[in-house]
Order: structure tokens, then C-alpha cells, then sequence
């Protein structure tokens, strides 16, 4: 395991199918332990408005996969375990999702207003097919812009919890570190992220339950991919770090 400076990163250094495969190989000797945590960890996600509890259930989830991939021992509790990352991971949480809900939320209303015009209109016959024709188009366009963004913003946010678990950044600061490393590995992350959404949904045509089955590989790939562009850092390395001055009031 290769363990660079805190703010050192590899460029072009993702390989799309080594980390599902690594994700995998990782994860197959506790799989069923794996999988409960993954399902605890999203429906303790999902409870909570904004996400709030999503930030502390993933670095639970990036710590387990860090100490399996070190040779330590794991239990279900060590999902938990994130809850100590509580503040720099809700902060990192709350950057990501609002800039996608001033996105997504007005991209909506916007649908819901072009296609209400669009139905009038027609129903008015004050449009022509091929006006109307133009009209979806554009919409169409625009929504092909809109998820290009979502898509974009969401590969920048890939590192952040994975940096708050190995290398105790802080939310704002993991963020930004997050984004340039992944947008200097972005077609590749964007390479594993198509693969991860075939397996998905490999999984979806298998009655549907077979996504769930597929979210631990997903999650194992993308902790392989931090470690091939920040390394993993040795626990020993924190323990070195003197403890801060005494304040005295």
C-alpha cells in the first residue's frame, strides 16, 4: 500500500475494471456482512431529510473497507464507527447536495412549465408539429445539460468521505482535495461509474432485488479507486502526530 503526503494524489491513475474487481475481492470473504451493512447504511441514509445521516453511514462504510484492506478485523458496529466523523462528513454531505437541489428542483419546475405551454398550445393549435417538435428537443437538450452537471459535481464529491475516514480532512477541506483529484482522474472515474451502472443493472433485470446486491461492490470499487490515486494511509502515521499545545485561559 502506497502512502503519500495528505495533500498528494496520482493523476490518470484509475483503472475502471480493476477497482470493481478489487471491490469485489475485497469484499467476497464477508460479503453477507458487507451487504447488511450496506442496506443499514442507506436506510438510516434515506431517514433523515437532506442526507444528514448519509456522511456519517458512508465513512462508516469507507472504514470498514479500509480496515479489511489493511488485515483488520471488521464487525457490523464498525459501521457505526463513522458517527465519529459526524461534523466534517454532514458539512461534506450538505456541499453536495444543495448545489444539486438548486440544480434538479428548478430544472423540474421548468419541465412541468414548458410541457403545460407545450399542451396548450397544441390544444389551441397555435403550433405547429414541427414547432412543437423543437420545443422537446430543447428541453431535451437541456436535461442532457442538466445531468452532465449532476453528473460531474457528483464524480468531484467521490473522494470525500474516503478522505474524511484515512486522512482526518476536514468537510470543506475534503471537498475541494476531492474535486481536484477526481477531475484529474475524471474520464476514468467516469469509466468506473458506466461499469458500476451495468452491474446495477445487471442486478435490476434479476426481478429488480439484485440491485441491492450489487450497491457493496460499488461502494469496495470506489475505495479502490482512492487508494490508487491517494494511497492508503498507515494508521501508524496518526500515531505519530504529536498532541496539540496545552491552552491555558
Amino acid at each position: 500500500m502506497t502512502n503519500l503526503p495528505p495533500a498528494g494524489f496520482q493523476r490518470n491513475a484509475v483503472n475502471p475494471v480493476e477497482c470493481m474487481k478489487g471491490g469485489w475481492n475485497l469484499i467476497k470473504g464477508q460479503y453477507w456482512l458487507i451487504f447488511a451493512m450496506s442496506i443499514v447504511a442507506w436506510m438510516i441514509g434515506a431517514a433523515i431529510p437532506l442526507g444528514i445521516l448519509v456522511g456519517p453511514m458512508m465513512c462508516g462504510m469507507f472504514l470498514a473497507f479500509f480496515k479489511m484492506r489493511r488485515g483488520e478485523p471488521i464487525e457490523f458496529g464498525t459501521l457505526f464507527k463513522g458517527f465519529d466523523h459526524f461534523g466534517p462528513s454532514v458539512i461534506a454531505t450538505l456541499l453536495h447536495i444543495i448545489p444539486v437541489l438548486a440544480i434538479v428542483i428548478p430544472s423540474y419546475i421548468l419541465f412541468y412549465v414548458f410541457f403545460f405551454v407545450a399542451i396548450v398550445a397544441q390544444g389551441n393549435n397555435e403550433a405547429s408539429p414541427v414547432a412543437a417538435f423543437m420545443i422537446f428537443a430543447m428541453f431535451a437538450l437541456f436535461w442532457i445539460v442538466v445531468v452532465a452537471v449532476v453528473m460531474i459535481v457528483s464524480i468531484g464529491f467521490m473522494f470525500v468521505y474516503p478522505l474524511i475516514v484515512d486522512r482526518g480532512v476536514q468537510g470543506f477541506d475534503a471537498v475541494k482535495l476531492s474535486f481536484k483529484a477526481a477531475m484529474a482522474n475524471f474520464w476514468r472515474l467516469l469509466g468506473l461509474i458506466m461499469l458500476n451502472f451495468l452491474l446495477s443493472l445487471a442486478g435490476l433485470l434479476l426481478c429488480f432485488v439484485g440491485i441491492y446486491f450489487v450497491i457493496p461492490i460499488g461502494y469496495a470499487a470506489i475505495a479502490i479507486a482512492y487508494e490508487q490515486v491517494f494511497g492508503l494511509r498507515d494508521p501508524r502515521d496518526f500515531a505519530n502526530v504529536p498532541p496539540p499545545p496545552p491552552v491555558f485561559n
